[in-house]
Formats: structure tokens, sequence, C-alpha cells
């Protein structure tokens, strides 16, 4: 099983591990522990380096194959023995650009469940863009402007971000922790990681995010679109 550093500190940048494992199909390593995010919630998953015996590896993606967390790396190196020393280093860049993204997002959720009462229908993001839709039976420019003003001011606000593990039970103890329309967290799931904006958005979540909605930076609705007769896309960025 993988340590996943992740989850309690976002900004975590490298981190050394040793080599638990090898899938040479597919050019993956697995390791003890990583900082290294493996996708979902719309999230991609993060790229970097390992630097295992004099060899750098890069990682163009992290994936869970067969129960494992397999870092899949480039090029034609043989892979590494189990048991050999690695440093591994995130693309810092992009990945703080996912977390601001990934933060923004849910003050986009957020601002929209608190003042219209729609739930998530779906989304999909890439660093300083993305997308979620909602179920909105109807959207005008008038509202996307609204909503834009909103988001912004609770950037402005600069409300803290704040991560918990919290047993299954206590979790879904908690109105409304499950933001999308279908419930996407694993039947035998003990944890359950909670990202809360504080006063605005609180619901489980397995992504990396910003401490504070301050270092999201300014947001625009650049589109939307009817993607169905209850279902809106809005579309947002997030500046450089």
């Amino acid at each position: 099983m993988t340590e996943l550093l992740y989850q309690t500190d976002s900004y975590l940048r490298d981190f050394l591990a040793s080599v638990t494992g090898v899938d040479e199909a597919n050019r993956g390593i697995e390791l003890d522990r990583t900082v290294f995010y493996p996708g979902g919630g719309g999230q991609p998953p993060d790229t970097g380096t390992l630097a295992i015996d004099h060899v750098v590896y890069t990682v163009k993606r992290v994936q869970r194959i067969d129960g494992r967390l397999l870092h899949i790396v480039e090029g034609n190196a043989p892979l590494p023995e189990v048991g050999a020393a690695v440093r591994g280093v995130l693309d810092w860049d992009r990945r703080y650009k996912l977390m601001r993204t990934h933060t923004a997002m849910h003050i986009l959720c957020g601002v929209i469940w608190r003042d219209y009462g729609a739930p998530v229908t779906g989304g999909n993001m890439e660093p300083l863009s993305g997308r979620m839709d909602f179920e909105f039976e109807t959207m005008r420019q008038e509202l996307v402007q609204e909503i834009e003003e909103k988001i912004n001011a609770e950037v402005a606000n600069a409300r803290p971000v704040r991560v918990k593990l919290l047993p299954r039970e206590e979790a879904f103890k908690i109105p409304d922790l499950i933001r999308t329309k279908i419930n996407l967290l694993p039947e035998g799931i003990e944890e359950v990681r909670v990202v809360e904006i504080e006063g605005l958005d609180l619901q489980a979540d397995g992504g990396t995010h910003v401490h504070n909605t301050s270092e999201v930076g300014r947001l625009r609705v650049v589109d939307y679109k009817s993607k169905g007769k209850i279902n809106k896309r809005i579309y947002l960025e997030v500046e450089p």
C-alpha cells in the first residue's frame, strides 16, 4: 500500500521513497510513498521525475492498475530493482496551477449550491481552466455575470481551505457531503477525505488544493452551454 503524502500536504514538491514493485508491461514503478496525485474528481494526474540509481525517469502520469498505484514512466531505461531508493520531484508549476484551479471549482460549486441550490452533474479541469455541469433549468448571461461576481468576491474574502480525513460513519453525518448528482465514493472506503472552504463549501474530495481562496486569483466565466433540459455547463478560467 502506497502512503499518499499529498492527502495531508498538497504543498510537498519532492520526497524520498523506496521501490516496492514494478510493472514491465505498463512501465510502471510502485513506491512505498508518493506526493504524485493519480487523478480523479476531474483533476488530471501529476507529472514529474523519479531519480533512482543515477537514472532519472520522467513520470508521464500516475495510475491505479489492479489495485496498485503506478508511476508510469517514459523511455526505454530498465526499470529499477525492488528496494531501490527514490527521490521524486513534482512538476510543481503544473501542480500548483491545478491546485488553484481545483479550489476555484469548489468556490464555483459552493456559491451555486449556497445561492441557487443546484447540484453538480459533472466536471473536468486542466491547469488554469475547467468546466462544471449543474442541474439548472435555465442559464442566461445576466445570471452568469452574477455568478462571476460572487465567485470573485469569495476569492477576495480570503477564506481558509482545510483538509480532514474522517471515519466514513462520521463523514456521512455531514449534510450535503456529496455534491455530485451520483455518489462516486467507493462502497468499501473506511476513511473519507473532506475539503472545507471555511464558511462556503464542505464536501468529500480527493484532490489537491491551495490553503486559502486568495491564492486562486481572478476568475472568469468564459462561456456557458446547455447540455440538456436541466443540465447547464459553465466554463471557468483562472488568471495566469
